[in-house]
């Protein structure tokens, strides 16, 4: 058997809103927001930026030429983090600001890029009630795509997922979300009530109560993602306390990669005790693309995050990262200047993190670090 493994790792896959209005099988299009009360207006301001969209799009014609990336890197798992409802639920979650839901026939825009896991522990899977979660859980469930982060009680939504490798050989998926990163304290799932797995802000005893959690189910020899919602949306610097957060739960021995989103653009990424740590993946897929730069961080950039790590010890070997930009409601093939920006979001750290993401002669990326 091969002894490394390639885990496929994206951040927000927020195909809700305007991207919904865009498939085959839109949801009713009413919104609750400040500025924009119905989701077709999105679309517009996308087809305004770029250009017509030829709806209705197949749910392939999304993932565009990150389809063709994943073919070629054969990842053995796909990871992504989900934050929309997967609902028909008309109840909005009151007093939120934004509310992302994608018709459930429209699941198979997921199963087009052959995605294995969703993790729902964010601050969208509630924003159509509870109501809107069972359904999110059951529609996914359904199309075969296993889900972590979020469930009808506490148990459920602190559960991890165990995904199978082949040979035998699995991995453990686990999932969190803080209010930092905009989770309203009452989605925290209870013994009596769905929500998702909440903590309020990363905190060192955190860290400590998580990565005890995570040890009393681990298996001898099994790989640990640990994947995180935190932070705020915007700015460039990774918080002391998503660092301190991380090298607790690296130190204790039982995660093997920490999967960080929340951010719109992606965040610097360190390497620490041989192991990856994503601080922020930034957004995949989303429907900003005619929605202008937020002091110059920019949301219609994203990246592909192809990690291979050494089966059995979880040590990272090689990270390639494929630039993407979203063009029309679909990705593509970053030009030169998104290439540009997205490396300047990658080595430009404050504090140093000890990686660099360079160039091969191939015109692929790949991470370079020191060890720590």
């Amino acid at each position: 058997m091969n002894d490394t493994l390639r885990l496929f790792l994206a951040g927000d896959v927020m195909t809700g809103r305007g991207i919904d209005q865009a498939l085959a099988q839109p949801s009713d299009p009413v919104l609750y927001e400040d500025w924009i009360r119905n989701a077709r207006d999105y679309l517009g301001l996308a087809e305004h930026a770029n250009g017509p969209i030829a709806v209705p799009l197949a749910p392939e014609a999304v993932w565009g030429d990150a389809l063709a990336a994943l073919d070629r890197a054969q990842p053995d798992l796909r990871i992504v983090n989900l934050e929309t409802a997967v609902t028909t639920a008309s109840t909005a979650w009151p007093g939120k600001g934004i509310h992302y839901r994608m018709h459930p026939g429209n699941v198979g825009v997921l199963r087009a890029a052959r995605i294995d896991a969703c993790v729902l522990a964010n601050n969208h899977v509630l924003d159509w009630g509870r109501q809107g979660l069972a359904q999110t859980l059951q529609t996914l469930q359904r199309a075969g795509i296993a889900t972590v982060g979020a469930g009808a009680d506490a148990n459920a939504a602190w559960a991890p997922v165990r995904l199978p490798l082949g040979g035998g050989a699995t991995l453990l998926l686990f999932a969190l979300a803080f209010g930092s990163a905009g989770a309203p304290a009452d989605w925290a799932a209870t013994a009596q009530r769905p929500g998702i797995a909440w903590l309020d802000k990363p905190t060192r005893a955190g860290a400590d109560r998580w990565a005890e959690h995570i040890g009393r189910q681990r298996r001898a020899g099994e790989t640990v993602v640990a994947s995180v919602h935190w932070g705020g949306n915007w700015g460039r610097d990774v918080p002391a306390a998503h660092r301190e957060f991380a090298h607790r739960l690296l130190d204790a021995g039982v995660v093997d990669v920490l999967h960080g989103h929340s951010s719109h653009h992606p965040l610097p990424i360190e390497v620490y005790r041989d192991r990856l740590v994503l601080y922020g993946c930034g957004d995949l897929l989303n429907d900003y693309e005619g929605i202008g730069a937020h002091g110059g961080l920019r949301s219609d950039l994203g990246c592909l995050y192809l990690a291979t790590l050494t089966r059995g010890t979880g040590a990272l070997r090689e990270l390639e990262i494929v630039p993407m930009q979203i063009r029309r409601f679909a990705l593509r093939d970053a030009d030169d200047m998104a290439r540009r920006d997205l490396l300047q979001l990658f080595n430009e750290q404050r504090p140093p993190l000890g990686t660099r993401v360079q160039t091969t002669p191939a015109g692929g990326w790949r991470l370079r670090w020191s060890a720590t």
